[in-house]
């Protein structure tokens, strides 16, 4: 239905194009009432409740209710600004922001899913604890999703004959789904469109390293106590018997080679400038990105043809989570696109509120950034609640690198961390929380996992408010 929507757009312009101004057509944000959000958050709360109360149905509409929601803001829009607009604002949206993100999530779910890490451990404290921070720095340069779905089934097979286990992978959550992001673009979605918004490479990783090692030592020490109390209960078979003994081994080594090759993609997009770039209805496309998107697919294809099929078999590898991915993330996109006008505009706009909350005295406040996209990150999607805090930021990605540069690293921050906080934060939380009840251990409820992060990443949170924000 959105695809046919799209291509009725794209013939009603194509055929107005001689006709239009050189300036591009765009949405006032000033002129927009916050009924023109609702189905930004419709969708979000979609995603953030069906899952849970109706998660069958979900299970077979989700692609439906994506594309309902896309429509309830595409249909209005072009009734009311007109075609122009409308087709203006989708394919800028679609082609620099969506595209280039859902490459490179398919690019690095591809390659991680042809990665195998076999053999024999045992799962005490120093080897789940070792096990945990690899998975961590692996998050920064594979991505959360591909570092938990490689790490998860070792930790899994470590872990196998004790009975006190579900903590380990409620702390798995915290560090290698969701805090080991931090360290570049690569390794959460949230910084990845904060590079495409023009954050350079290496400024994530300058500026979030401090937090992130913080982060780190607080919950991994956490968890070296919590895991050392329970290892203590676990049965003496367990705490002495050795199992039977195979030496480690990575199998489908050709991706982490490939994985070398999407980082090089990534950062040659963000150094290399040829100047090369076309205009598609206003929308500038550059070289760079084309470039960049090229490789990532090509890629992509050489991780499918040329990775054996038993890895993936074993590594239980389907393309059904990216293509849920892919259909969410059109519609978050998509209805995206008033919410950020209206931040755009700034004390114009139907959100001065929390404009003024966010910069009290026209001062941005770096602990309110930290805590509300925190906060929104934990219940929504991390990587739609990064983008409205940039935008009410001010979105100038010069600017917030330079004299704002604590206010971003606040909203970076509080986007990949706080995503721990619920299983919702983060798509990897629940592909975990779904690969691990698969192999028989039963995790916490919703609420459940909510108390283990109260206890555990608030008080993280809250010190790392005092000391860098």
């Amino acid at each position: 239905m959105v695809s046919r929507f799209i291509f009725s757009l794209a013939i009603m312009v194509i055929a107005a194009t001689p006709a239009m101004a050189a300036t591009a057509p765009h949405i006032d944000g000033a002129a927009l009432g916050l009924i023109w959000a609702l189905p930004f958050a419709g969708i979000l709360l979609s995603i953030a409740i069906l899952p849970l109360v109706a998660p069958s149905f979900w299970h077979h509409n989700f692609g439906k209710i994506s594309a309902a929601w896309s429509l309830a803001f595409l249909i209005p829009i072009t009734i009311q600004a007109g075609v122009g607009v409308a087709l203006y604002e989708l394919l800028h949206v679609l082609l620099l922001d969506y595209i280039p993100f859902i490459i490179l999530l398919l690019a690095l779910f591809t390659v991680a899913g042809g990665v195998k890490i076999g053999g024999t451990l045992a799962g005490t404290p120093t080897v789940n604890l070792t096990l945990l921070l690899f998975g961590t720095l692996l998050a920064g340069f594979m991505g959360t999703t591909g570092a938990a779905m490689l790490m998860v089934r070792p930790l899994l097979s470590a872990n196998h004959r004790r009975k006190h286990k579900v903590h380990i992978f409620v702390f798995f959550i915290f560090l290698v789904a969701n805090i080991g992001g931090g360290l570049t673009p690569l390794g959460d979605p949230p910084l990845f469109l904060g590079f495409l918004k023009g954050v350079e490479f290496f400024w994530f990783t300058e500026h979030m390293i401090l937090p992130m090692l913080f982060a780190i030592a607080l919950v991994g020490s956490a968890f070296f106590i919590v895991d050392s109390y329970y290892y203590r209960r676990e049965s003496d078979y367990v705490r002495t018997h050795e199992p039977k003994r195979e030496s480690l081994h990575i199998q489908g080594f050709l991706n982490i080679v490939l994985l070398a090759g999407v980082v090089g993609a990534v950062l040659m997009s963000g150094v290399w400038k040829p100047g090369i770039a076309f205009t598609l209805y206003h929308v500038p496309i550059e070289g760079q990105g084309l470039a960049r998107d090229a490789i990532l697919l090509l890629i992509t294809f050489l991780s499918v043809r040329l990775t054996r099929q038993q890895i993936r078999h074993d590594n239980e590898y389907s393309w059904g989570p990216i293509v849920e991915v892919a259909k969410l993330f059109a519609g978050i996109f998509i209805t995206i696109i008033p919410a950020i006008a209206i931040l755009r505009a700034g004390a114009s706009g139907s959100l001065a509120g929390l404009v003024a909350l966010a910069n009290p005295g026209g001062v941005p406040s770096d602990p309110v950034y930290f805590w509300l996209t925190g906060i929104l990150s934990s219940f929504l999607d991390n990587a739609p609640t990064f983008l409205v805090f940039f935008n009410l930021a001010g979105g100038d990605a010069q600017h917030l690198m330079g004299p704002m540069a604590s206010t971003l690293l606040a909203i970076s921050a509080g986007a990949v961390f706080m995503g721990a906080n619920t299983y919702i934060g983060n798509a990897p939380n629940f592909m975990v929380k779904a690969v691990v009840e698969h192999r028989g251990v039963h995790m916490p409820s919703f609420f459940g996992y909510m108390a283990w992060s109260c206890a555990v990443l608030i008080p993280t949170f809250l010190l790392m408010t005092l000391l860098f924000f």
